[in-house]
This record gives structure tokens, C-alpha cells and sequence, in this order.
């Protein structure tokens, strides 16, 4: 009879590997690892806990483990053997599984695996001067600095000072609420209230199982991404052009709002999503599916967002292993094409109109430099000044008259996404 959590394990296993070796993002892995396993809920869920806590806790774990083994054996010897030593390492300390089941199921990993099997003795050695010495090594540790790669811990210093580099990495290590954008004024309870319909959950629970999803009477949306699409102001009875749409939160928002939305969107299987949300959620959108830069609406509209794809940088918390599948390359080619999707847009906008730029992304060079570059090379659009008031008093999420919220916004309430976004005026 298979020991209680192996399978959960093995699932991990499957996606933690996935991610470190073939660079996957989490959840394309995660869902690739549990497609063949009757996992319960119950496992299905431990086995993300693990692999999601390995890797927002990752640089600690391989700092702590090359104190232990300062050569680890290279992959095409070893298999998954480090992959099996840092989830040990992670249920060990950080998930505090009792030690006697942590070891024993990375043994029993271990012994599943041609090659990693040859690495049991290690395996167990290393797991157990943990399960003793592991917790007051890692509270030695600078945490924040350990699970930030070199690449992003220099590039936030630039930009923000180590303080807040440091804020926002600690708001990294912890895993985030769910906010979910309510229609009107529904309420959940256990949930609490945050400005503008957004209710935060403050107990983990099944989306499908909470109260109103069947009914359509919210959506999935972080309070940060919410943010944007208010930089409009009044669009009921009004176009809006939303771009690069999918999974769809901004249409709800906007179509919620009494917009007629006009939604784009490329790629076929994301926009099978937006259509099933909406349809879940009794609201109505023109869906298109077409690139920004191919797609002409037949008239200008009064109103063009553009959720520009990016980097992601400012939700790590959310997806724990973009700093170790990304690198500064990433965010160039992001940055790059992030300018062609903006002339696009920009071609939309109907005079006097607005166009409002987001991304997801911390990076000066997916935010602010864009809006500076665009501006050089569109006179005929100048920046609007968003101001605290439009942001429900919070100034802090406000720079230089742009939206830019970080992580570590709201930390007392559990932190936010970050987010820049700026609102541009066409004048002729």
C-alpha cells in the first residue's frame, strides 16, 4: 500500500523539475504533472503548497543545501536528486512536516528513480542534519536577499533603494490572498472589504465552492489590476477597446461598468477562457480575436486600453518562479515589443480620447520608459496626471502623476500586485 502523500509528492516532483530544468512557468507544470493522477483536492493542493513554497523560498534552500553539499552532483547522474533534497529541505523547515515523514518520502523518491535512487544515502544524510540544524541556519540567513536573483535585486535597487527592494522581496516570501471584483456590493464572509467592490479573502477555500460563483457575482481580479481600467472615469454607454484581453478581468470590470467592450485577443485558447468567464459572469463583450498590431475596429474609439503582455515581474507573488525562469533578456524583449502593441493602440483612440498603458511589471524599461519613448515619438498625446483622490487617497501608489504600486503596498492587509499604468490624452 503506497504511503499516505507520496503521490502528492510525486506530483511536485514531476513539476518542480519541469520548471527548473525546461524553465515552465508553475501552473502549465503543475497542471501537466496532475493530469494523469487522481489526486483528492486535499493532495492535489499539498502538492502545489510544495513546489509553490520551494520556489519562493528557493534561493534559501540552495544556499542551505550547498552548506550541506557544496558539489551536488550533477543532473545526468544524479536525476531529480536536488530537486528531491530542496522539497525535503522546504517541508522540512518551512512547511514544518514532521521530519520522520519529510525524510521518508524523500527516500521513498529517491528510490522510485534509476538514477536518483544511487543518491538515497545523501539524500537521507542531508535531510536529517536538517530536520536538526535547519531551522537555526535559515533564521542566520538574509532572507530577502537570498530569494531575489542577482539579475532583478540589482535592477529594483536602481529603481527603488535596497529599502524598498527589501519590502518588496519580503512581501515575495509570503503567499498571497485571493481578491476577487464583485459585481456591485455582494459580500463573502470571512472575506474582507477593500475599496472598490474588491473583497479580499483571508481563508483558502476552492473558488468553485465559494459564494456566488455559479451565480456570476465575481471574478478573480487582484485589487492592483483592478486599478487601470478606473483611470477612465464614467464609461457606461461608451467604446472601449481593451487589448491583449484575456483571461478577461478588465473586460468584466469594464463591461460591468455599463461599457460597450470591445475585447482583442490573439491567442485561441486564452479567448475560449474570457468567453467562458463572461458567459459565467451574465456580462456581454465584442470578442476578437486578432493581434493588437493587425486589428483595425472600424471606428476610432473614445476610450483604448492596453494590458501590454510583459515580463510579470510584479506578480512573483503569485507566480514564485518567474525570477528563476526570467532573466534581463526577457524583460528587453518584452520592453520591445511592448512599444510596437502601444503605436497600435495608439492608432485607435479617437481625438480627445484616452488611452490607458498597464503592464504587470516593476521594470522601468516595460513602464515609464515606454510612456517617455512613446511620447517622443507621438507629440500629438500627452500624459494625463492620475491623481491620489482617483486612487481612493492612496498616494503612495502615485509617481510622478503615474499609477505604480508594488508589492509591498497594503502589506498590513497582505500586499497588492505590482502594476504601473499610465493615462494618455490624444489632442488632435
Amino acid at each position: 500500500m503506497e504511503k499516505a502523500g507520496l503521490q502528492a509528492r510525486a506530483a511536485a516532483l514531476a513539476a518542480l523539475s519541469e520548471v527548473l530544468r525546461k524553465r515552465r512557468p508553475l501552473d502549465a507544470a503543475m497542471d501537466g504533472a496532475l493530469a494523469d493522477m487522481a489526486l483528492s483536492p486535499r493532495d492535489a493542493g499539498f502538492a502545489r503548497a510544495i513546489v509553490s513554497e520551494t520556489l519562493r523560498r528557493f534561493g534559501q534552500i540552495d544556499a542551505l543545501l550547498r552548506e550541506f553539499v557544496p558539489k551536488p552532483p550533477p543532473p545526468h547522474r544524479a536525476g531529480p536528486a536536488l530537486e528531491i533534497l530542496m522539497m525535503g529541505i522546504c517541508e522540512l523547515v518551512f512547511l514544518k512536516v514532521a521530519p520522520h515523514a519529510a525524510v521518508d518520502a524523500a527516500n521513498d523518491l529517491a528510490a522510485r528513480d534509476s538514477k536518483a535512487v544511487h543518491f538515497k544515502s545523501l539524500i537521507n544524510a542531508v535531510l536529517r542534519r536538517v530536520s536538526r540544524e535547519g531551522a537555526e541556519m535559515i533564521a542566520a540567513q538574509d532572507a530577502a536577499r537570498l530569494n531575489t536573483p542577482d539579475w532583478l535585486w540589482s535592477r529594483w535597487c536602481e529603481t527603488y533603494g535596497e529599502d524598498v527592494t527589501r519590502a518588496i522581496a519580503n512581501a515575495h516570501a509570503a503567499p498571497p490572498p485571493l481578491d476577487l471584483m464583485a459585481k456591485d456590493s455582494f459580500e463573502i464572509e470571512s472575506a474582507m472589504t477593500l475599496p472598490g467592490h474588491v473583497l479580499r479573502l483571508t481563508e483558502s477555500a476552492r473558488i468553485e465552492d465559494l459564494s456566488g460563483f455559479k451565480d456570476g457575482a465575481w471574478w478573480v481580479q487582484d485589487f492592483a489590476a483592478t486599478l487601470p481600467a478606473r483611470l477612465f472615469g464614467d464609461v457606461k454607454g461608451k467604446t472601449v477597446i481593451d487589448l491583449c484581453a484575456a483571461p478577461g478581468g478588465k473586460t468584466a470590470q469594464l463591461a460591468a461598468a455599463g461599457a460597450d467592450v470591445i475585447a482583442v485577443e490573439r491567442e485561441h485558447e486564452r479567448i475560449m477562457r474570457l468567453r467562458e468567464n463572461l458567459e459565467r459572469l451574465k456580462l456581454d463583450a465584442e470578442i476578437v480575436e486578432a493581434d493588437v498590431r493587425d486589428f483595425q475596429p472600424a471606428n476610432p474609439a473614445p476610450f483604448v486600453l492596453l494590458d501590454a503582455p510583459c515580463s510579470a515581474t510584479g506578480t512573483i507573488r503569485r507566480h514564485p518562479e518567474l525570477p528563476w525562469i526570467k532573466s534581463a533578456a526577457d524583460v528587453n524583449a518584452c520592453a520591445q515589443a511592448a512599444g510596437e502593441l502601444l503605436d497600435a493602440a495608439a492608432d485607435m483612440v479617437a481625438e480627445n480620447g484616452l488611452l490607458i498603458f498597464a503592464v504587470c511589471s516593476l521594470e522601468r524599461e516595460e513602464g515609464i520608459e515606454q510612456i517617455e519613448d512613446f511620447l517622443r515619438r507621438n507629440p500629438n498625446f500627452r500624459r494625463e496626471a492620475i491623481s491620489p483622490e482617483e486612487m481612493f487617497a492612496m498616494s503612495e501608489l502615485i509617481s510622478r502623476g503615474d499609477l505604480r504600486t508594488l508589492p509591498c503596498h497594503l502589506a498590513e492587509l497582505g500586499g497588492m500586485d505590482g502594476f504601473y499604468a499610465a493615462r494618455l490624452r490624444r489632442l488632435r
